[in-house]
């Protein structure tokens, strides 16, 4: 059993998530099992210094000792998503030249180009690039699957502008999410967005990063908070196009306010420090 704890540092722990880490700490102990830390840094706009700092020490002070991680290393490092740039570069080649994902040269709005912890609530979707032409540009009858250098040499005569590459969800039918304590959920193709997988920067959202890194990573079950879910299905769908086997998914239900609302992270009384 590999089992991961994958904070992004945009400031202090939340009580959340160091009871994240917890669960993933007690299964891998319970079960002889290893317990990795990996710091998914990818969105720099929202990056903190000094979190990634603040995030080794509150976890020293739990007592959550992790197997393979920054500072210590291990067998599938590098442990900092910044440092595998070259990685998710190669993975979302590979999907362009298999017809499963597409450059996208199409005005970005900021959603579109950046991470976003999802809201249970509301979900969150990028600009779905549904209504842009360069999904059917990839698809144009007799062009077949497209490298990403051939598309980019056809545009290579007109005025240069960023892209980003966007995966192909489905049109129809439905995704199904087993989840180990929810059981199986469905999602329609049709409620998804075609999200981006590789930002204008070169750099991965967390759809890409995280599936890739899990499958590299050798991952064997994911736990991670409930606001993941509507993800979900967009990871399910990139281990289809990539031909790998999911993880043992378990989403866990948020910690809430006596209010009955999200634990904020704003509320000092549960942060520690």
């Amino acid at each position: 059993m590999r089992v991961r704890f994958a904070p992004i540092p945009t400031g202090s722990l939340h009580l959340g998530g160091l009871r994240t880490a917890l669960y993933n700490y007690l299964l891998a102990r319970r079960h002889g099992g290893q317990f990795i830390l990996r710091i998914e840094d990818t969105d720099t706009s929202r990056f903190v210094p000094g979190a990634t700092e603040d995030l080794l020490k509150v976890l020293a002070w739990a007592g959550l000792d992790y197997d393979e991680g920054p500072a210590k290393g291990g067998p599938y490092g590098p442990y900092i998503q910044t440092e595998r740039a070259p990685l998710y570069q190669e993975h979302a080649h590979l999907l362009v030249e298999k017809g499963a994902a597409y450059p996208c040269w199409c005005p970005q709005t900021p959603a579109a180009d950046t991470d976003k912890v999802p809201s249970v609530k509301d979900g969150w979707k990028s600009a779905d690039g549904n209504n842009c032409s360069c999904r059917a540009q990839s698809e144009a009858p007799g062009t077949g699957p497209s490298s990403l250098e051939a598309m980019l040499a056809a545009r290579a005569a007109l005025p240069p502008r960023k892209f980003t590459v966007r995966m192909k969800m489905p049109r129809d039918g439905v995704t199904v999410v087993r989840d180990a304590l929810r059981g199986d959920i469905s999602f329609p193709n049709q409620h998804e967005s075609d999200c981006v997988l590789l930002k204008s920067d070169g750099l991965p959202t967390y759809h890409l990063a995280v599936v890739v890194d899990d499958h590299l990573m050798r991952i064997s079950h994911v736990l991670r908070g409930e606001e993941w879910l509507n993800s979900a299905p967009k990871h399910f769908q990139l281990y289809r196009m990539f031909g790998w086997t999911p993880p043992v998914f378990a989403h866990l239900p948020l910690l809430m306010e006596a209010s009955g609302v999200k634990l904020s992270k704003r509320n000092r009384a549960f942060r520690h420090g």
